[in-house]
């Protein structure tokens, strides 16, 4: 059990949650930050045991001294860029707010602040920018010995109760409803899927080590380690979910700056005594209710 006191931000999104509920049940005391506006439908079933509070009416300062020592910050809240946010709306959710967390726990005495990040390069797009500026500010209060910061690369998760307009969700759901047809590329990049319980075990194992490091800076990718194409990918999905849909690959061109082949370096999460349950075939069919894990 790890009985400690965490501040979760992103508490109400579909990793966030998943956190929050294998948090409380290592024992863990949960204080997730939220907007006033979020659903709370993905906590039903442990809003009891969770202490939320309101972003926009939170001092940070006063949260840390009202709540007591915080042993971590978990970050996962993020700003994909989506619906059309305007760029300060995004530099907001994925920098200014974490970093405004960052400095007052660092001066509240928190140990440490996982972050969450992407494997995306920076230039690519304003979410990933925004979210390599904060990698950067985390960078300075590690060096400076203000704070342990560990910065957690994530490649695609998916898994129950995932964004609808997420690609993994979007090929699911589609597929489960017969779409008469999903306009795909060519599907020939390379992506590292994993499976949400993965991510969870991933999160809560370097949150032990976490404990008894110094301050400094650390980065770990998160993946299953290996990588399978858009195209296998969405035809097991098709397989698995007897799907009558038809599947035209090539209908839409390649984005500008597309990535290619993205896996990630699993060694020293492997070296901690982490190991990957699930394989992609294994995923999508818990994710479809028909659980099988890896033996």
């Amino acid at each position: 059990m790890l009985n400690q006191r965490i501040v979760l931000t992103g508490i109400t999104g579909f990793l966030g949650s998943h956190l929050a509920a294998a948090l409380v049940a290592e024992g863990c005391e949960v204080i997730g930050l939220k907007r006033r506006s979020s659903s709370l439908q993905r906590l039903a079933g442990i809003l009891p045991k969770l202490t939320l509070v309101d972003v926009e009416s939170s001092d940070f300062e006063v949260l840390f001294r009202d709540y007591g020592k915080v042993d971590a910050i978990i970050h996962t809240a993020t700003n994909y860029g989506r619906n059309s946010e305007s760029v300060s709306e995004i530099f907001t959710a994925n920098t200014e707010f974490p970093l405004r967390l960052l400095d007052a726990g660092s001066r509240a005495g928190v140990h440490a602040f996982m972050n969450t990040d992407t494997i995306l390069d920076k230039y690519l797009n304003l979410y990933a920018f925004s979210k390599n500026q904060l990698l950067e500010w985390g960078r300075f209060f590690a060096l400076h010995k203000k704070i342990t910061f560990w910065n957690l690369r994530l490649e695609h998760f998916y898994g129950a109760n995932d964004d609808a307009s997420k690609f993994t969700a979007y090929i699911v759901d589609s597929c489960l409803s017969n779409e008469p047809e999903i306009q795909l590329t060519l599907g020939e990049q390379r992506r590292d899927f994993i499976y949400i319980d993965d991510v969870v075990s991933a999160y809560l194992l370097l949150l032990r080590e976490i404990q008894c490091a110094p301050p400094g800076l650390s980065e770990f990718d998160v993946g299953s380690g290996t990588s399978i194409s858009i195209r296998e990918f969405v035809i097991l999905v098709k397989q698995l979910t007897n799907s009558s849909t038809t599947l035209n690959f090539g209908a839409l061109p390649y984005r500008d700056g597309e990535v290619m082949h993205s896996v990630a370096n699993v060694a020293p999460l492997l070296a901690l005594g982490w190991r990957c349950n699930y394989d992609i075939k294994a995923g999508i069919r818990k994710l479809l209710g028909m659980e099988a894990l890896n033996t």
